[in-house]
């Protein structure tokens, strides 16, 4: 019950910050002008539609993931309200979660207004509904959990300017994780192969997530694959979570 309360008052307080709805109108917008664009091409439309947005989708995502991740902790210390709720008989691990829940919660309901949008433009395009398009969302969903895990982690004992960068950082590597290394396994040296595949192993590969040409080209999906892709980012946000709180235990704030 103490870590719904603190995330149901953690998306209270997103919901009510302006940085969120500055960055979900623009999405829509962005979303919406895509329709347009598509009008300018001929048989492209709802490819067009669907690529646009599912690309809106995720990186408006990853924004509000990464600018209201980084002051869920920091915030709390410099109001100096988490003083207050440590006193009180709460958990360390139980603030941390339901901080962590609220903002995914913030995500869930903005992301999936975003994937409903861009399902919709492409039915009213293409005349025919697109399952596929919120299967790609879900597991876009997935890389912002675990990007909002990351963003957790380093405001536990970093600065905001310094966990946005260090988060941005992770998800861009993230995303080009698979390029990077199959580019060090053809072209570099021993030293630098070996230090991109350590990369490799202990950043997120977010590009595994990203399944949105798949679902655009109509190409198939194996089931095995997106179920070890689910299985790894749940995995990977535990470890997260588990890194934050034991960095967060061992924090002295008096």
């Amino acid at each position: 019950m103490r870590i719904f309360a603190i995330a149901l008052n953690t998306f209270r307080e997103a919901v009510r910050d302006r940085i969120l709805y500055s960055i979900l109108a623009f999405a829509l917008l962005l979303i919406g002008a895509s329709a347009i664009l598509a009008s300018l091409s001929i048989g492209q439309e709802g490819r067009i539609v669907k690529d646009l947005g599912l690309a809106s989708s995720s990186l408006f995502g990853t924004f509000i993931a990464v600018f209201l991740g980084i002051g869920l902790v920091f915030k709390e210390i410099e109001r100096r309200t988490l003083y207050a709720i440590i006193a009180k008989p709460i958990h360390r691990f139980q603030f941390l979660l339901g901080k962590y829940i609220g903002l995914v919660l913030t995500l869930l309901v903005t992301v999936g207004v975003m994937a409903l949008l861009v399902a919709g433009l492409a039915w009213a395009i293409d005349g025919q509904w697109t399952s596929g398009l919120l299967g790609a969302a879900a597991l876009d969903f997935l890389a912002l959990m675990i990007v909002t895990a990351v963003a957790l982690l380093f405001s536990t004992f970093s600065t905001p300017t310094l966990s946005a960068i260090f988060t941005l950082a992770v998800f861009v590597i993230g995303r080009l994780s698979a390029d990077l290394k199959l580019f060090a396994d053809q072209f570099a040296g021993p030293g630098l192969r070996l230090i991109v595949n350590g990369m490799y192993m202990i950043l997120p590969d977010l590009s595994r997530f990203e399944i949105g040409a798949q679902i655009v080209n109509a190409l198939p999906l194996a089931a095995p694959q997106i179920a070890w892709t689910v299985l790894y980012g749940l995995a990977y946000i535990l470890m997260l979570l588990l890194l934050a709180i034991g960095i967060f235990q061992c924090r002295d704030f008096r």
